[in-house]
């Protein structure tokens, strides 16, 4: 298709609808997403959602679109977790659940899904399996790409960001075309704080004790798919479809 999915189903919820209907199949994708930050898992949505013709479900895609729409365009739920982001608090559980239910035409979406933010928490993953058992709904699996600790200290604390136009560059994997300026505007390139080793480190600490129990759940149930996110965006591409070849047969 030349034109791309603006997903306002999810987006917006209610009864928007999405400008490009999803191609009905048999056995659509359904997907939950889990990486830590740096592994890449972005691209890897991209990657999947292009190629296997599934939609994106982004729960932070549906907090940062809600300061764009009107009253009239939010629902509760989204009420609810516009205040608590205007406040600076963390969204809570059971809002994030309502958001997710008021978007349940999504999960049934014919083309399938991939959701991405959600489940963050075990009590999360059991509304979510919930919903979906009340649904008629099967995941398909769940996707975690995982990378040594080491390696994700390297990407990350690689990155360099322009304070003017927020491009950002990498000193060895995408390095400007001169070393600490902006290609694009010209600034001065400058390390973030969250950037810097020891709080990447702090960071993942956070990630994985907060993450273990959702991906015990997960693999108890015998659904989840550990990738390695080592390598280029196609070898993991490619590592996935492999990954998920494999788990289908073994079912």
């Amino acid at each position: 298709m030349s034109e791309k999915n603006d997903r306002a189903t999810w987006i917006k919820g209610g009864q928007a609808q999405c400008n490009v209907p999803p191609v009905p199949r048999d056995k659509p994708p359904r997907f939950v997403l889990l990486g830590a930050p740096g592994v890449g898992k972005g691209t890897q949505a991209e990657l999947l959602c292009e190629r296997l013709g599934t939609c994106h479900l982004s729960t932070g895609d549906v907090f940062r679109a809600a300061r764009c729409l009107t009253p009239e365009e939010r629902s509760p739920a989204l009420d609810a977790a516009l205040d608590y982001m205007q406040r600076g608090d963390l969204v809570p559980d059971t809002t994030v659940l309502d958001l997710v239910r008021e978007r349940t035409r999504c999960l049934r979406c014919g083309g399938g899904f991939l959701l991405d933010g959600f489940p963050r928490t075990v009590a999360q993953a059991e509304a979510l399996s919930n919903l979906l058992e009340r649904e008629q709904i099967k995941l398909t699996a769940v996707l975690n790409y995982d990378l040594a600790l080491d390696k994700v200290v390297a990407r990350l604390s690689g990155r360099r960001t322009c304070p003017g136009c927020k491009a950002v560059f990498h000193v060895t994997a995408r390095p400007p075309k001169v070393a600490g300026v902006c290609d694009h505007c010209g600034g001065s390139l400058y390390q973030r704080e969250d950037d810097r080793p020891e709080a990447i480190r702090n960071r993942m600490e956070v990630y994985q004790k907060s993450t273990k129990p959702l991906i015990d759940f997960y693999q108890q149930r015998g659904v989840l798919v550990t990738i390695e996110a080592e390598g280029t965006p196609e070898e993991i591409y490619e590592r996935t479809l492999v990954a998920l070849n494999g788990n289908a047969t073994s079912k």
